[in-house]
């Protein structure tokens, strides 16, 4: 049985370490920059939402914040119930940059976002040369937008999107979405990695420009109408047309407030996350061996191993595994400290639960082989069944 484990973790902890490794070449954290007078209304930004009322405010008062570079902010509204309009038009009156759009009804076909998104691109100038999308739930730091195209120009990117810092609260959460995060780190590296494969690119649609004229050589978000990781999605048909693709740590220009607790954190970031929409099969089941061997069964093997040891079949197998899982596990605490900087914990109860996250592994890998097999989907509101 030990020799089982270890031929099954073994190749999993060398493609891991590959990934890893290339983590010190990676680019570095994107910084707040000032506009300059070439960027003058250069940017159209398109927020999709339904039903946003309750944390649309700090995203629309940070985009106003943000300089002459943004030539307008299109919020696309797809018949919110909760008041979610009236917030846009009290920001439009005060920035006359924000205009409130309402989507058509959704065609068969398309999801919800990619829907809203498109109409956003459709609707927004062609004087614009980029087109930002950005997500209700996020807060942008000044100077993101001017630091966002001044690096695309600057390293000749077609689509760049950020990682964000995420905004942890309750102690659901603070266990499980940390670990729920590792399983993209485990699968994709590290955000500014740049040599990753078509198939391993990475997107963000919480803060994801494009330039127009690529989107309109696209179809729009035409590609992705379907996928419910649009992001992901859109940026590898992107990559596989030729497309020069980024996803960087934006955690010092973007903040986040993605769910509340964990039994959100559960339901809504599982729909996505094991990326099914934008990867081949053969692909999805690859990465869910690789989770399974690095990730979800670490600490269940360790303590099986011990008992084993303990009860005297201390085997060579048995002592090589117990050595691979504990080293995985080291490796495990190694990287949560290295991806503490894009967690805010100020506004934490029982910040403390955030270390012990690696104890939540194995549910994450479980939610992620989940999602992976499901097919039934309902997001605010909305029910859609994939084929």
């Amino acid at each position: 049985m030990a020799l089982v484990l270890l031929l099954l973790q073994i190749p999993a902890v060398a493609i891991l370490l590959s990934r890893l490794l290339r983590g010190p070449t990676r680019h570095p954290p994107l910084q707040p920059q000032k506009p300059s007078p070439e960027l003058l209304g250069k940017v159209s930004i398109v927020v999709p939402t339904l039903n946003e009322a309750e944390r649309i405010g700090p995203c629309l008062a940070s985009l106003s914040q943000q300089s002459y570079e943004v030539r307008e902010v299109l919020v696309v509204d797809s018949r919110s119930q909760d008041g979610t309009p009236d917030l846009v038009k009290r920001a439009g009156q005060a920035d006359p940059r924000f205009r409130l759009l309402t989507d058509d009804p959704l065609p068969p076909g398309w999801v919800g976002r990619p829907w809203a998104l498109h109409t956003g691109f459709i609707e927004s100038s062609e004087q614009s040369d980029w087109v930002l999308g950005v997500d209700a739930d996020t807060y942008l730091n000044p100077g993101l937008v001017s630091s966002l195209v001044k690096t695309a120009i600057a390293e000749g990117y077609d689509i760049l999107s950020l990682a964000p810092q995420f905004i942890l609260k309750y102690p659901g959460e603070l266990w499980l979405q940390p670990a729920l995060l590792m399983t993209l780190v485990y699968r994709f590296g590290p955000a500014g990695e740049t040599n990753n494969s078509v198939e391993r690119v990475m997107a963000n649609g919480q803060c994801f420009l494009s330039r127009r004229s690529v989107l309109a050589a696209l179809g729009g978000y035409s590609s992705a109408r379907n996928s419910f990781c649009d992001d992901v999605t859109l940026a590898r048909h992107a990559a596989a047309q030729g497309a020069k693709v980024g996803f960087f740590d934006g955690s010092k220009l973007l903040k986040v407030r993605m769910y509340e607790g964990a039994a959100e954190t559960w339901r809504e970031w599982g729909r996505s996350l094991d990326l099914k929409d934008a990867a081949a099969r053969g692909q999805i089941w690859g990465d869910l061996w690789l989770l399974a061997a690095v990730q979800g069964l670490p600490i269940p093997l360790t303590l099986i191993l011990l008992s084993w040891i303990s009860l005297g079949m201390g085997s060579l197998p048995v002592v090589a595994a117990l050595s691979l899982n504990l080293g995985l596990l080291v490796m495990r605490i190694g990287l949560l400290w290295a991806i503490a900087p894009s967690y805010d914990l100020t506004q934490a109860k029982a910040a403390w639960l955030f270390w012990l996250s690696p104890l939540a592994d194995p549910l994450a890998v479980l939610r992620i082989f989940l999602s992976s097999t499901q097919t039934s989907i309902q997001w605010r509101g909305r029910s859609y069944t994939q084929a």
